[in-house]
């Protein structure tokens, strides 16, 4: 077989539909939409629209959430219609395996994987620094030693951390309907925090803080500040907000009946979160200038507090605090299946692809939480948020280019799915330039860092998942009788 044949070898749809068939289906639309707005709206919608509106944007903040947004909206179409019609483990991964073939599958799931694994650890440690900032009034402190990554600022392990994304393992461990259980209150509570923060501060806003709503353009230190080059630099520093929809994917196979939960999950967890970002980032902007939102870890305290709501600014921020573990649960749900995909099929070795006796994937579950344990320990909150946004990127560009190999085979030998992704051929073209436009805006540490992580893919892929995945071992035929 030719090296081109080797990398394009497609998997069979059917084979994935049966040994996912033992995963259990008990998930519906409300814990998708939990599951979604959880991942989505995570710390981020706290602090993210004062970093960037002093940063980049000025009171324009908003104009870079909602183009961030369609961007993300324009590719959510196209992770609605694949899930649709494929329901499988691993999302990315597994569509593009189908469409494509096994290396691209690969590479797809393996810049997904860096989202997963970084992005528990972001979240961790993000957690860990918040629930320490309400604590430390009430006189209980941590040692450095125990509050930071090894060598960062005398730090040893960031212990608070480490717990809670164990304790969001052990979660899921028990269950993925039980996880869904837990999420789906905690994203309730989340939401009646962010409400309360848009309610209390519509009394406070201050006309005079939106002008000029699109500040001039010069740089500065930080790169371009105002005009349609900061909302542009801010686009690229907000995608990472709206990307947690393809978490909802990652466990289409556990869906019951997937081609109605997936598509309003995917695309009503994205909307709920365009409207709830936006509806944040003007009042923030009208209650203080932004530029007293610089340096600031909690912009949405800081202006509640100088609106003279103290009070209000320490609940939303507990339930802050509470409301980021469904970012970690959404996270660990995604990434397990993602891992368990790719020791399903071979492409990592095969034992991390097998269920408990429970039908639960959590030798995929807990090692992507020891891994995760340990990439928080060593490396510092800012180096560990450059490589999320570009993996997922990436993703998103083979996604949005797979629509235009998956709409030929359905009904074939992919099923018709019940949603198919509007202005076909249009759109899909849409996502993927929105995307790439995405990705041109990310700075070069991040795209250095993606290119890193690409690399040690590849060297994977040629020196393992090539020789030892399934489709190597049966060739172009029917593998589903493996035992794994």
């Amino acid at each position: 077989m030719s090296f081109w044949k080797t990398i394009t070898r497609k998997e069979d749809p059917h084979v994935y539909a049966n040994k996912d068939a033992h995963l259990v289906r008990s998930l519906r639309v409300r814990d998708f939409l939990a599951l979604g707005v959880g991942t989505i709206v995570s710390t981020s919608i706290f602090t993210l629209p004062g970093e960037v509106a002093a940063i980049h944007t000025g009171p324009s903040v908003a104009i870079s959430f909602v183009v961030a947004a369609v961007v993300a909206g324009l590719v959510a179409f196209a992770y609605a219609e694949m899930a649709a019609a494929m329901p499988f483990a691993g999302s990315a991964y597994s569509w593009i395996n189908v469409v494509f073939g096994e290396f691209f599958g690969w590479i797809a799931g393996w810049a997904l994987l860096a989202e997963y694994f970084i992005a528990l650890a972001v979240v961790g440690s993000g957690l860990s620094g918040c629930l320490r900032g309400l604590l430390a009034p009430m006189g209980i402190t941590l040692p450095n030693s125990l509050s930071n990554a090894f060598g960062t600022d005398g730090g040893v392990v960031d212990i608070i951390s480490v717990v809670v994304i164990a304790v969001a393992a052990v979660l899921i461990a028990m269950g993925a309907s039980q996880a869904a259980r837990v999420e789906n209150v905690l994203v309730v509570l989340k939401v009646f925090a962010i409400l309360l923060f848009i309610v209390v501060g519509l009394f406070a806003i201050k006309a005079a803080n939106f002008h000029p709503f699109i500040p001039k353009y010069h740089e500065t230190a930080n790169g371009p500040f105002g005009g349609w080059q900061g909302i542009y630099a801010g686009v690229s520093m907000i995608f990472l907000s709206y990307i947690g929809f393809d978490s909802i994917a990652a466990n289409s196979a556990e869906a019951v009946n997937p081609q109605k939960p997936m598509p309003r999950g995917i695309l009503g967890s994205l909307a709920i979160a365009v409207v709830l970002f936006v509806a944040v980032s003007l009042v923030l902007i009208g209650m203080l200038p932004y530029q007293k939102y610089a340096n600031s870890a909690e912009p949405v305290g800081l202006a509640l507090r100088a609106a003279g709501h103290g009070g209000v600014a320490t609940v939303v921020q507990t339930i802050a605090v509470v409301g980021m573990f469904t970012a970690l649960i959404g996270m660990s749900m995604a990434g397990s299946r993602l891992i368990y995909s790719f020791g399903r099929d071979g492409m990592l070795p095969k034992w991390l692809g097998q269920l408990d006796k429970n039908q639960r994937p959590n030798r995929a579950l807990w090692t992507l939480t020891i891994i995760a344990i340990v990439i928080g320990a060593i490396f510092p909150f800012a180096f560990l948020s450059q490589l999320i946004s570009a993996g997922t990127l990436i993703a998103f560009l083979f996604v949005s280019l797979g629509i235009y190999a998956l709409r030929p085979r359905e009904g074939k030998d992919i099923p018709n799915p019940a949603f198919k992704m509007p202005f076909y051929p249009v759109m899909p073209a849409l996502g993927f330039i929105a995307a790439l436009f995405v990705f041109m805006g990310l700075d070069i540490q991040a795209k250095l860092y993606a290119g890193a992580w690409f690399v040690l893919g590849l060297v994977i892929y040629f020196a393992y998942g090539m020789s030892h995945s399934f489709l190597a071992k049966k060739g172009d035929t029917d593998h589903g009788g493996e035992k794994k």
